[in-house]
């Protein structure tokens, strides 16, 4: 994608495509930390922590951390881990992982291993992981890829394993979700630009989101795929929260 941003191209190119996917988070990853961390007003890091506090991690387990971005939940998984077991974190995009990366200065002495993979199609073994985490990482598949990425969670999962799942959503509350889009569509997209980032790539943000709604969906995949699921509300509705277990 060149400089005018991959959001041109969301009326004719498919914004689920991994490849599109890809490049999207590529142009932003100079940028999407801070944006992200500014734009939410710290939740961002707050739901991260929710996230991991969710699953319960103990030291000398196997943890996937799916689409891990730049690594923002690896000293998180660590802090309960103790630096005993093994992360395994996974991003389509390849810029993204390169500056996740820099995030093994935080956790040297854990054991970590870095894909760059897309996770509808991995290269991770069936019945591997004690745990799956995921932090924003499901907004970006269409309603078919998630029935993929249900059926991969189910596979992965060693008997009597456990998942934690965050995204953020969309509010019911008809009061709240007119401003909270609104801030999705126009504020973030400016918090980009003024961090030099391209406004019209964060825009897309706000249209995946608008798209997802929320986690209730991707909980009845689960469900589906064979695992026990329970759904959590987060600050009215702005981020939904999906854990549970694989049974034994």
């Amino acid at each position: 994608m060149d400089g005018a941003g991959v959001y041109s191209f969301a009326m004719t190119e498919d914004i689920y495509d991994p490849n599109f996917v890809k490049g999207l988070f590529n142009e932003m990853s100079k940028t999407y930390g801070i944006t992200n961390y500014i734009s939410s007003f710290g939740f961002c890091e707050r739901w991260r922590r929710q996230c991991i506090e969710l699953a319960p991690l103990a030291p000398g387990m196997i943890v996937y951390d799916l689409m891990t971005g730049m690594g923002e939940c690896w000293n998180l998984i660590n802090q309960k881990l103790k630096n005993e077991g093994k992360l395994v974190a996974l991003d389509i995009s390849e810029v993204m992982c390169s500056q996740a990366s820099r995030q093994r200065e935080q956790v040297p002495a854990l054991d970590v291993s870095l894909l760059n993979e897309d996770f509808l199609n991995n290269s991770l073994s069936d019945n591997s992981a004690h745990c799956v985490i995921s932090s924003f990482g499901i907004k970006t598949f269409s309603d078919d890829q998630k029935v993929v990425v249900a059926e991969q969670i189910a596979r992965i999962l060693k008997p009597g394993g456990s998942f934690s799942l965050l995204e953020i959503s969309v509010p019911k509350q008809p009061l709240l979700r007119p401003p909270y889009m609104t801030y999705l569509k126009y504020c973030i997209p400016l918090t980009g630009k003024l961090f030099m980032g391209n406004p019209d790539n964060y825009r897309m943000l706000g249209v995946y989101t608008e798209r997802f709604k929320d986690c209730r969906l991707m909980k009845s995949l689960l469900e589906q795929a064979g695992l026990r699921v329970e759904l959590k509300d987060l600050f009215f509705g702005c981020a939904t929260a999906l854990c549970g277990t694989k049974s034994k």
